[in-house]
């Protein structure tokens, strides 16, 4: 539509502005005048809905005259408030000119009113049908509700159930034969109301964007005016109070047409069914209690409401949360409510850090309804995919901020305290835009993403520390092992050879000195052998050289205590997770001979999903703990820098058992 089109709509020509006027003038007139001739209480609902319906319509049709909708609305507001002053002057005790003819009026338009309102229901909200199929449903409900409209006009087979004071006008032989007919074709009224309730359901399921937000505002005004109808026939026997709120619908209407705060009804009908369920669950409860079990057995009417008091507090909290669950699924469908997505944000912040950002792609999905999701991880010339939704998603590349707009996909940055850290895209159905609500949850889930995607960096740079000061560690023992292998002990080894030669010299000149020669030597042997197990403790050169269970066969061959040593062919592993796997048996070993009085000690070493496992038994004493300053807890950090996990089970009297994994690819 151009501009100069939306100005000449917005600004109504004096015409037109005319005959709405002389609309809303004769629709006040009828009502007005009709209340003037008296309250009947079953004539009420069509004054209101003659009122609502016109001054609805004619806003809509002031604000944007080329509506369909709005058109329809003021027919049907019309209709009902010719309906309502002629039944009005009908129904008047005392005798007004004209009461048969008007009264008449009154009464027979009723099948096209009806019919009038569900094509208006099933056109709603543009004033176009669902698809052009549903045009032979209209034309076939209005053909039907002719054929009822012009019997209702011959003969009086409405007057019994209204009980207009007034006579009807005609008298037109077959009265008899019309009532029978009458019995069975007034249950029409019931297909109008299914079809124009299914055209509504298609249009729903169909409805995207505003459309389908507009479609709520109807369904929340239908289902408040229908649970009032069922409370009122449960509590007093009668429609009315459903029928006085039935005004509710074009007004709830009204307000979806014109888009007046289209995006805040969510919430309110969903709280409305809620109520809705409950308020039925108290008036069912009562009504059984009350009337049905007090018919049966007599008892004081205190004594039922007491028992219905404590019915209704026992079933509240089941019944209320079903209907939330009922409330949610119906207004926001495969979407999340905003508290459920941010709690299920919560309970996947425990899950492994791989599988995390998948997580928050799948809750970010589920809360705004979309059908792609996609968490990017980097700064904002640098951007990797980490996590999507659906898992199917096509894997990208890396790519720029500027880079991650397209077709449908919305891109909101990842900030955190004034530095990109990522961007998370959003991908909608067609046709779908981010309702405020949507706007503010996704704003909430992406401040959230942005400190998981920090706290992640943090973790994998603590982590990377870690190894680093393990390699580093490892590295300064074999450098010192090397050190002293070829310096120190090299030396020592000369030494000792240079004095078995002067020990074999001194022997010509003295005993003496041959044997101070002697023990100098076997010192230095000694000091030699101390120092070569020194190096050994410190990386054993079998390990960097032949492998991990060479390393652990010459670990268990040098134990105080027999052990069994069973080691699955896993190849050569990674230096540090070797190096870490030889320190855990070895530190075992060293605890189970000096603390366990142990008889045997198992170790199994086989390879597990995605690891390496570690297991030493013995049959000792137990009581090992893994405390502050324990070589159980030197083990355990170095093990954690690693990603890997100790577990330590020593009951007292029944063994220690040392069990660790350590992750490996």
């Amino acid at each position: 539509m151009s501009a100069a089109t939306e100005a000449h709509d917005q600004a109504p020509p004096t015409v037109r502005e005319a005959a709405a006027a002389l609309v809303a003038l004769v629709v006040a007139t009828l009502v007005g005048y009709g209340w003037y001739l008296g309250f009947h209480l079953e004539n009420v609902h069509n004054g209101l809905i003659g009122a609502s319906l016109t001054a609805v319509g004619l806003y809509v049709v002031r604000m944007r005259p080329r509506h369909r909708e709005g058109w329809l609305f003021v027919a049907t507001g019309v209709l009902h408030a010719v309906m309502f002053f002629g039944r009005q002057y009908g129904l008047h005790d005392g005798p007004l000119a004209g009461a048969s003819w008007l009264g008449w009026v009154g009464v027979w338009p009723l099948p096209l009113a009806i019919a009038l309102a569900g094509w208006t229901f099933m056109a709603f909200p543009d004033g176009w049908l669902p698809s052009p199929w549903w045009r032979f449903a209209v034309v076939a409900m209005m053909a039907i509700a002719a054929v009822l409209a012009v019997v209702s006009a011959l003969w009086p087979v409405e007057y019994d159930r209204i009980g207009l004071a007034a006579p009807h006008p005609l008298d037109v032989p077959g009265s008899q034969v019309a009532d029978h007919v009458w019995e069975y074709a007034h249950y029409s009224y019931l297909f109008f109301q299914v079809l124009w309730t299914v055209a509504i359901v298609a249009r729903i399921r169909r409805a995207r964007g505003d459309e389908a937000r507009q479609m709520r505002w109807l369904v929340f005004a239908v289902v408040a005016a229908i649970a009032l109808l069922v409370a009122g026939l449960l509590a007093f026997g009668s429609p009315v109070p459903g029928l006085l709120a039935l005004p509710l619908v074009p007004v709830a209407a009204g307000f979806a047409i014109l888009k007046f705060r289209l995006y805040d009804i969510d919430p309110v009908i969903n709280k409305s069914l809620v109520v809705g369920v409950l308020l039925l669950l108290i008036m069912a409860a009562y009504v059984a209690t009350v009337v049905g079990a007090g018919a049966v057995v007599p008892a004081d009417e205190r004594v039922l409401a007491l028992v219905t008091t404590a019915i209704v507090a026992v079933a509240f909290e089941p019944v209320r949360r079903r209907a939330q669950r009922l409330a949610d699924r119906l207004v926001y469908g495969h979407r999340a409510t905003p508290y459920e997505a941010l709690s299920r944000l919560s309970a996947h912040l425990e899950d492994p850090p791989q599988d995390l950002l998948d997580a928050v792609a799948a809750t970010v999905a589920g809360a705004v309804g979309a059908t792609e999701v996609v968490v990017w991880v980097g700064d904002e010339h640098h951007l990797v995919p980490r996590g999507r939704w659906p898992a199917a998603t096509v894997d990208a590349g890396p790519a720029a901020i500027d880079g991650l707009y397209g077709p449908r996909r919305l891109v909101r940055a990842v900030v955190h305290r004034g530095t990109v850290r990522g961007a998370v895209t959003v991908r909608k159905p067609v046709g779908e835009s981010l309702s405020v609500t949507e706007v503010r949850l996704l704003s909430d889930l992406v401040a959230q993403t942005g400190l998981i995607i920090v706290q992640q960096q943090q973790a994998q740079e603590i982590q990377a520390a870690a190894r680093r000061i393990v390699t580093a560690e490892d590295a300064a023992r074999r450098r010192i092992e090397r050190d002293l292998h070829d310096g120190a002990q090299q030396r020592l080894v000369t030494l000792g050879l240079e004095l078995g030669a002067l020990a074999k010299q001194a022997e010509a000149g003295g005993a003496a000195m041959a044997d101070r020669v002697q023990q100098a030597r076997a010192q230095l042997l000694e000091a030699t052998a101390e120092l070569r197990e020194l190096a050994r403790g410190l990386h054993p050169m079998v390990l960097a050289q032949s492998g991990l269970e060479p390393a652990l066969a010459a670990l268990a061959d040098r134990s105080a205590i027999p052990v069994r040593l069973h080691v699955a062919e896993a190849g050569r592993l990674p230096r540090d997770i070797e190096a870490t796997a030889y320190y855990v048996v070895s530190e075992a070993l060293t605890n189970a001979a000096r603390h366990s009085g142990a008889s045997v000690v198992v170790v199994d070493v086989a390879p597990v999903d995605g690891g390496l496992c570690v297991v030493v038994t013995d049959d000792g004493r137990g009581g090992a703990h893994q405390g502050p300053g324990t070589g159980l807890q030197g083990l355990a950090d170095r093990l954690a820098a690693l990603c890997g996990d100790l577990q330590v089970d020593s009951p007292s009297g029944g063994g220690t058992r040392v069990r660790a994994v350590l992750p490996c690819e």
